[in-house]
């Protein structure tokens, strides 16, 4: 694949189109991530407990079919289900600003939407991550990862960017037309994409559970995959705590309109468009392995500066620190994924990453329920401190592994390794 100028992996026609469709698709999803919450806050009143589980719906997919997808996804073509998934999140989606209209939107309304919404990402993402190695090869992961990211980072800026004037000036019930939209159009240029991964071959006695079995021990078996499920499954629970608890906080206590909710979480995605552009940079720089654990605990400290926050211009001062959170984030998530890819099959891409999706984000859940709880215990400002101090012990688990000194990834010594 040629890479002779700057644009790299863009020169690829296929590779072009799946960028211009995560866009899309990330710009509806962000916009949803800010939406969301304010329609239960704002249209529908709701407690802080009620959030909580708002976002527990959001994420309780992950736990309901996070294992079983990545054998059904290994058995499937990958764009099939990614073109699928995305069609019918946008259709769901749909009903809410419906029910809104007619005077029919409950929170049980919202709880179901963003359960069978929750579902179809789970499906969507273990394919995306599945498809990208038969896209450009597993010698472009860390570029294509990284461009990849780089785009999901800029809709974190013009999403909530779009999202807050928008919900001050139609709602945001209505705002979620946007997100529906975005999502239709990156499934209808999905289709567009010419290239096709080799069908899987089917197993004489196909076992589902026999499937997910052999997917579990081929994560299991190595000290790092077990170490970066470990280490995401803490920073996840506390980073949903954390964020359950943020909108009530900038709404509620801290007084910020739509507008300004919009603003800060634009600076996040700043934060992560700039891990985007650094993250290759600074794995060659670190070590891939490395940079994994040290991303994190360079900026997971900086969330501290929220809840310190009042109103007034240090509540900006703190945003900066969601946004070091965002840069790190991405630099990490690049790096991590592209070494979970790299080390695992063809064959087993799916049930490695729906384990790995299953495990890191299985306690999200657990997280929005416990900041929802936390909130209506210690309030906004004490959960955001528990979920503050969590995310940085999340570095614990990788740095007491092998990734502490680890450089590149040791592909070679794998044990039942293939392509």
């Amino acid at each position: 694949m040629a890479k002779s100028s700057r644009l790299g992996l863009l020169q690829n026609r296929d590779f072009g189109r799946l960028f211009a469709a995560t866009a899309l698709g990330q710009l509806g999803d962000r916009i949803i991530f800010l939406s969301l919450p304010l329609v239960a806050i704002v249209a529908l009143h709701a407690d802080a407990f009620q959030v909580g589980l708002l976002t527990a719906m959001t994420s309780a997919g992950s736990l309901l079919v996070g294992l079983p997808a990545g054998a059904w996804v290994d058995r499937m073509p990958k764009r099939s289900v990614m073109i699928s998934t995305d069609l019918a999140r946008a259709l769901f989606l749909l009903t809410i600003p419906a029910a809104w209209w007619v005077d029919l939107l409950t929170i049980r309304w919202l709880y179901a939407v963003a359960l069978i919404h929750g579902v179809l990402t789970v499906f969507f993402d273990v394919a995306y991550v599945s498809y990208l190695p038969h896209l450009v090869g597993r010698g472009n992961l860390v570029e294509g990862n990284s461009k990849l990211s780089g785009i999901r980072s800029v809709t974190s800026i013009s999403g909530p960017t779009v999202a807050g004037p928008l919900v001050g000036l139609v709602g945001a019930p209505a705002t979620l037309l946007v997100s529906s939209a975005g999502m239709a159009m990156s499934g209808l240029l999905a289709i567009t994409i010419r290239k096709r991964e080799e069908k899987p071959e089917p197993s004489e006695r196909p076992q589902l559970a026999g499937e997910i079995k052999e997917g579990l021990k081929f994560v299991v078996k190595y000290p790092t995959l077990r170490a970066i499920m470990l280490g995401d499954a803490v920073f996840n629970l506390f980073l949903v705590m954390y964020q359950t608890m943020l909108l009530v906080f900038l709404e509620r206590e801290i007084g910020l309109q739509s507008f300004g909710i919009g603003l800060i979480f634009s600076g996040m995605g700043c934060g992560a468009l700039l891990g985007a552009l650094l993250a290759t940079r600074v794995s060659r720089r670190v070590g891939q392995g490395r940079v994994i654990w040290l991303a994190s605990l360079v900026t997971c400290p900086l969330t501290a500066l929220m809840p310190l926050a009042r109103a007034g211009w240090s509540v900006y001062v703190a945003a900066i620190g969601l946004a070091a959170l965002s840069l790190g984030g991405v630099v990490r998530v690049v790096a991590q994924s592209s070494f979970q890819q790299a080390l695992t099959p063809d064959r087993l891409l799916g049930r490695m990453s729906a384990t790995a999706r299953f495990v890191s984000w299985g306690g999200i859940p657990l997280g929005g329920l416990l900041g929802g709880a936390s909130g209506s215990v210690f309030g906004a400002v004490g959960t955001l401190w528990i979920g503050a101090a969590g995310m940085t012990l999340s570095v614990l688990p990788n740095f007491l592994s092998p990734l502490r000194t680890m450089r590149t990834v040791p592909t070679k010594n794998a044990p039942g390794f293939a392509r």
